[in-house]
């Protein structure tokens, strides 16, 4: 095996613990969402997502961008929360063919309760991880991460 192979096999071996760790954590957020809150982790992120706009909205596009869906799921998944009462779409004052997607009062709360749950899960995720000596340097390293100026 070549200098190229073992550089190509590195990232991969990075990528495999990248992914073990995203599914470590993936999967508590699932189960702590669902059982306090009845929100999936995609939910929740759409809600998240929301709150941290000006106004608390944001085009259907961004928020799939946001959310990691296609056009055809973000939609599917807007249809869901707005069902709920969690989220209205509202036209664009600019572009009356645009179509910004809103948190209401009920999504506002509900993320509210929710955020607390998430960021316990979130953390007891990792802490699982750093004790895994395949996922511990990754762990380590979003413990690392400078906390953003106001938070």
């Amino acid at each position: 095996m070549g200098i190229a192979d073992d550089a190509v096999e590195i990232r991969a071996q990075g990528w495999r613990t990248l992914a073990a760790l995203h599914g470590l954590i993936d999967a508590a957020l699932e189960r702590a969402l669902q059982q306090g809150h009845e929100l999936s982790v995609v939910e929740y992120t759409v809600l998240d997502a929301l709150s941290r706009q000006d106004g608390w909205h944001m085009r259907m596009q961004q928020l799939g961008r946001a959310a990691a869906l296609s056009a055809s799921a973000t939609t599917r998944l807007v249809n869901r929360l707005e069902d709920r009462g969690l989220l209205t779409r509202v036209l664009c004052q600019d572009d009356r063919r645009g179509i910004y997607t809103e948190l209401t009062p009920a999504g506002q709360e509900l993320l509210r309760q929710a955020r607390p749950t998430h960021d316990a899960a979130l953390e007891s995720a990792l802490q699982q991880a750093e004790a895994m000596p395949e996922l511990k340097p990754l762990a380590d390293a979003l413990h690392a991460l400078p906390v953003p100026a106001g938070v």
